[in-house]
């Protein structure tokens, strides 16, 4: 008669602790802070002055490259 009471005893086990590591997993206040503290780190914010700088290298690449190809027209009507 024991027996059955450990059987039940194991299940409940079994079934209670993929359920509580869940819910302390899936709670938002735990990790909020460390997941937004990794965020900015991965992934920080743009400064304007670095904003500005990547446009003018794609704006100076643009131009070098319309200027090659214009270069490369010239060349080939000759």
């Amino acid at each position: 008669m024991g027996t059955w009471v450990l059987e039940v005893a194991k299940m409940g086990m079994y079934m209670a602790f993929p359920v509580a590591l869940f819910h302390f997993f899936n709670q938002p206040e735990y990790f909020e802070e460390w997941v937004t503290k990794k965020k900015r780190e991965l992934y920080p914010p743009e400064s304007k002055s670095h904003h500005e700088e990547l446009q003018r290298a794609i704006r100076e690449h643009h131009q070098e490259h319309d200027a090659k190809m214009l270069r490369a027209m010239a060349e080939r009507k000759n």
